[in-house]
């Protein structure tokens, strides 16, 4: 049945709906076990997920017009070096962007040369090697801190795990190093930088 020489249902609908359940289970498995516990601001959360799903409906409505792979490839790095202008993106933003951008991609352009299980396969090792990634990272992750201090005589280079001791009581930090970035000698004031594991 058609309408305006346009059909209003083919068997196209069915493929759509597995891929469309395929991409957005691995959706939610890097959302939820890389990007939320990393990512605490609900507006990445909310940009990773609708950017997936508007690559992925924008690629498989595409794939109908027998695009080559050179264009589906140009759409793929349209989509993977975009910015926003207004605010800025971190490098870890953009990778995850990056990644859900690719499940979107992969799950939509698959054809019929790709099976289910190459499919779920490849899904599953990007999504593992995001989560290990991500767990890696996380281990190792060093943050820091900027810190006004008072106790100048506790700067001398050979008082230095004194200068850790306090500042671990004070902050309940576990200090890594300590960095002196100023000294204001007229007010007897340091500014350092403390470096701590998360």
């Amino acid at each position: 049945m058609e309408f305006l020489e346009v059909p209003l249902f083919d068997d196209d609908i069915y493929k759509l709906f597995v891929r469309l359940l395929i991409n957005s289970f691995f959706l939610t498995m890097v959302v939820i076990c890389a990007i939320h516990p990393s990512e605490r601001k609900r507006s990445f959360t909310f940009t990773a997920v609708m950017m997936n799903l508007m690559v992925f409906f924008l690629c498989f409505t595409l794939k109908k017009l027998d695009l080559g792979l050179g264009m589906a490839l140009g759409l793929f790095a349209i989509f993977a070096v975009l910015r926003y202008r207004t605010d800025t993106i971190r490098v870890k933003q953009m990778t995850y962007l990056f990644i859900v951008i690719g499940i979107a991609v992969i799950n939509s352009l698959s054809n019929k040369k790709t099976s289910y299980s190459e499919l779920l396969a490849v899904n599953l090792l990007l999504v593992l090697a995001t989560i290990a990634m991500e767990r890696f990272s996380a281990r190792r992750q060093e943050k820091s801190h900027r810190v006004s201090y008072d106790k100048m005589e506790l700067l001398r280079p050979d008082r230095r795990a004194d200068l850790i001791a306090d500042i671990v009581a004070q902050t309940g930090f576990a200090i890594t190093r300590v960095d002196i970035e100023s000294i204001d000698l007229r007010r007897q004031r340091a500014n350092l930088r403390v470096f701590y594991n998360k």
